[in-house]
């Protein structure tokens, strides 16, 4: 094995692109995922407000959506038009409209007709918007009725307010560093291993040098040190972007670093022996990596960590339990956030064990009709 894996490595350093795959291209996937998210969230989103009221309440809502951090009011006027071109022009994101009348309405506990336009093509920042005007605009009203209209109309009463705690549990602050960064760098990072095996494998057969490939070892052997050897790169690199997330920017883990770790060697270890079977099926680069890019490529959609499988179609759930990446997404979100025990993360550890041993397995019989056809 020691062989085969001294063999690989001096084809990397022979071949210079290659080498690029696994040195420049994971370290740029890093710096620019990781720069892409080191805000956490997005902050000083322009919008707009259409005061036609010019009231009290209205100077309220002003007043409550200046001092919300994720809000920036980049126009204050009195004309719907004005903020609608804005708005189709991507110069806002959205716009509080308070129409004339609103405080007489409002006080009169009529509807005061406030309404809140928001730009939803653009999904997360629709949602983030959203819900920081819905919830200024709400707390603007209250504070307004409570201080400013039934304070100098009821007398003092004491009685007790019922109180009630909202606790987002495990990413209170909604930072996306935290929610997405470590679900992107390893999908992105396994699709590039994928590539790298398969090029590899892809050469061998090219360049017709499987014989020599395989002939001072046994397959399991050749197989296993030409895949270990991605393996081993591509989780270093994952293990110095966590470093990164972990040791300098304060990212704890709650649960179980060693499960983690495991199961990162797993789940690259699967998609490197699959990008193997795939290159000896089809014995052809261009469609190796178009079956890569389907497979691999799928995955981060398909995890369930960004778009919800709930009442999802029957085809969906099954692509999304035929990729490792679904198992590792889950093990990883509950021993690094959650912080759960062992024993709930050990099902989708086993589940990667067996897409390793399946792959591996797969691979080998490939490997062995392939190698035997050059024999005969």
């Amino acid at each position: 094995m020691w062989r085969g894996i001294g063999r690989e490595l001096r084809y990397l350093l022979r071949e210079k692109w290659d080498l690029c795959l696994v040195t420049l291209a994971p370290a740029f996937v890093i710096i620019i995922f990781s720069s892409m998210f080191l805000q956490g969230k997005p902050e000083h989103l322009p919008i707009a407000i259409i005061d036609q009221d010019q009231s009290a309440l209205s100077q309220n809502i002003n007043t409550y959506i200046s001092v919300n951090q994720t809000l920036k009011v980049d126009l204050v006027t009195g004309q719907t038009e004005e903020a609608e071109l804005l708005l189709n022009k991507n110069k806002i994101w959205g716009y509080i409209h308070i129409p004339q009348g609103a405080e007489q309405r409002l006080v009169r506990a009529q509807d005061a007709g406030i309404s809140i336009v928001y730009n939803q093509s653009y999904f997360s920042i629709g949602n983030t918007i959203s819900s920081a005007m819905l919830i200024s605009t709400i707390e603007a009203i209250a504070d307004f009725l409570g201080k400013h209209y039934l304070e100098n109309r009821l007398p003092y009463l004491d009685f007790p307010i019922p109180q009630i705690k909202l606790s987002p549990l495990y990413n209170p602050d909604l930072d996306y560093e935290f929610y997405l960064e470590p679900f992107v760098i390893p999908a992105v990072l396994h699709l590039l291993l994928c590539c790298c095996v398969a090029f590899s494998v892809g050469q061998e057969l090219k360049r017709r040098t499987l014989q020599d490939w395989i002939s001072h070892q046994s397959l399991w052997m050749a197989l296993l040190s030409k895949n270990l050897v991605y393996v081993a790169i591509f989780s270093i690199w994952t293990w110095i972007w966590m470093f990164w997330l972990i040791q300098i920017r304060g990212w704890f883990i709650a649960g179980s670093l060693g499960l983690i770790l495991l199961a990162q060697l797993l789940f690259y270890s699967a998609y490197a022996f699959l990008s193997s079977v795939i290159v000896l099926v089809t014995k052809d680069l261009t469609k190796s990596f178009g079956l890569i890019a389907v497979y691999g490529g799928s995955s981060l959609s398909f995890a369930g960590v960004t778009l919800p499988l709930n009442n999802a179609p029957l085809f969906t759930h099954f692509w999304a339990h035929i990729i490792p990446y679904t198992s590792y997404a889950r093990l990883q979100t509950e021993q690094w956030v959650m912080g759960s025990p062992v024993n709930i993360s050990l099902q989708p550890l086993f589940i990667l064990l067996m897409f390793v041993v399946i792959f591996a397995l797969l691979a080998y019989l490939f490997l062995k009709r392939v190698a035997k056809g050059i024999v005969q």
